[in-house]
């Protein structure tokens, strides 16, 4: 149940106690009043029937009886042992009050007819039973108005929180000014901790971006210096190290930028084939690039596909056996992407792919032509990512090497920039699985939609 509902149902609850409530206290208290009265009258008729009979001995007028056959027998017990008293009694005749003390051996009785009170106090009683029900149709509506006010800004709150929580450091709730409401009290706290959240890391991007571009000068030093070393072993080492340091901080340039949103997409239709080979042959890495279902896993497809497609050499050249098929053709599947951007994401897929499972790394396009999964026969990824997804200088667990975790956040990052989106998983079979599904073309206008020109007027010389 949500919390509307709860809220409403209190809402009902209470309205229907408070006229219950209401409704016994006045149903006692004019009961008690009616039954007071009519005891105080009877009383006072048997004082003045008692009166009359010890003059006159009998009590004709007084409105009195003598031994009346109708008399409650608790009362007559009581007169019996020689006291007076009253007793309320619902006889053949209807409710009465009924007053008697001994007369000479005799029980001297009095009886007040009370059908018409009781009549009096029934109609009260469904007066306030309808007055309940009206009160409850009244009260209810208002408190579903009210309780849906609070659960929409609740929902709201909620709504920018997970926002929030996927990245959108820019959501804001900007409750209302309200003196004494905890609603907005909290809407303003979410909006508090989103805009701390986004000044921190806006700190961290300019700190990582300032810490790259300071690096980058006295680097370019340090690789010209390297150069300059004579050939030997702990000249290839420097160099190697100078290279490793040189791609980290391209990297953290590059995801500067990303951070920054100053990347923008070149959008345009190209050839699918030729740009995934020249993300694998740009590795320098092997990779099988093929074709299957949106679904497969890596398995061959057909003979086929395992004699020729699945061909690749360990320098990521063409897959076919001459590497002139229709589907590495300029004329082949076209998507709408980033060429650049593209080769870039699928290259980081297969060295990730390398450096932390293991061989062989498979590319295969899907069926619909849009859908590129890489997949390795590794340990797979990590659950941290898998539920987080990749955060930068973080590798995950040490079965899958070493790394900054800086390539699978810019292939996520540059997707991103393309329209399109990367999910990782990992195979029933084992292995990590990146699947990356590219946007498809827009709608290009007929010829027939666009706007005629306006013909030419003459030229006036």
């Amino acid at each position: 149940m949500t919390l509307r509902w709860r809220i409403v149902a209190l809402v009902a609850a209470a309205t229907c106690a408070a006229a219950a409530a209401v409704g016994v206290l006045v149903h006692h208290a004019s009961r008690d009043r009616e039954l007071s009265q009519a005891r105080d009258g009877a009383r006072t008729t048997l004082e003045r029937a008692a009166l009359g009979y010890a003059r006159t001995g009998g009590v004709q007028g007084s409105g009195a009886v003598l031994d009346a056959p109708g008399l409650p027998g608790g009362l007559r017990r009581l007169v019996a042992k020689g006291h007076q008293g009253t007793e309320f009694a619902t006889g053949p005749d209807g409710p009465a009050m009924w007053a008697a003390r001994p007369a000479d051996g005799q029980v001297l009785s009095v009886r007040v007819d009370m059908s018409t009170a009781m009549r009096n106090i029934s109609a009260l009683d469904t007066n306030i039973i309808l007055a309940g029900l009206m009160t409850t149709a009244v009260v209810l509506p208002l408190g579903v108005l009210t309780a849906e006010r609070m659960s929409r800004r609740l929902r709201l709150a909620a709504a920018t929180a997970r926002r929030i929580a996927a990245g959108d450091l820019d959501a804001r709730i900007s409750p209302a000014a309200r003196p004494h409401d905890e609603i907005a009290e909290i809407s303003g706290a979410v909006d508090s901790m989103a805009a701390a959240l986004q000044e921190r890391l806006l700190d961290e991007q300019r700190f990582t971006a300032d810490v790259a571009h300071e690096l980058r000068t006295p680097l370019m030093g340090l690789v010209t210096a390297a150069e300059l070393l004579p050939p030997g072993e702990a000249a290839g080492y420097v160099r190697d190290r100078v290279r490793v340091l040189s791609t980290l901080v391209e990297e953290l340039l590059e995801i500067s930028r990303l951070d920054a949103g100053a990347e923008e997409a070149d959008l345009s239709p190209c050839p699918l084939g030729p740009v995934l080979d020249e993300a694998i042959a740009g590795t320098g890495l092997s990779a099988r690039l093929r074709t299957g279902t949106a679904e497969d896993t890596g398995q061959p497809d057909s003979a086929e596909d395992t004699g020729q497609r699945d061909a690749t050499d360990r320098t990521g050249q063409r897959d076919s056996a001459d590497g002139t098929g229709p589907w590495h053709s300029a004329d082949g599947p076209k998507v709408w992407t980033d060429p650049r951007r593209l080769t870039r994401i699928v290259a980081n897929l297969v060295v990730n792919a390398h450096r932390h499972g293991r061989e062989p790394v498979e590319v295969t396009v899907a069926a619909d032509g849009r859908t590129v999964t890489v997949r390795d026969h590794g340990t797979g990824y990590p659950d941290d990512l898998l539920e987080k997804g990749p955060q930068r200088f973080r590798t995950g667990v040490r079965e899958r090497g070493r790394g900054h975790g800086l390539g699978l956040t810019i292939a996520v990052g540059q997707a991103q920039v393309i329209g399109a989106t990367l999910e990782f998983g990992n195979a029933p079979d084992g292995g990590a699985v990146a699947t990356l599904r590219l946007p498809e073309e827009p709608e290009r206008p007929e010829l027939s939609d666009l706007p005629e020109l306006p013909e030419p007027g003459p030229i006036h010389g």
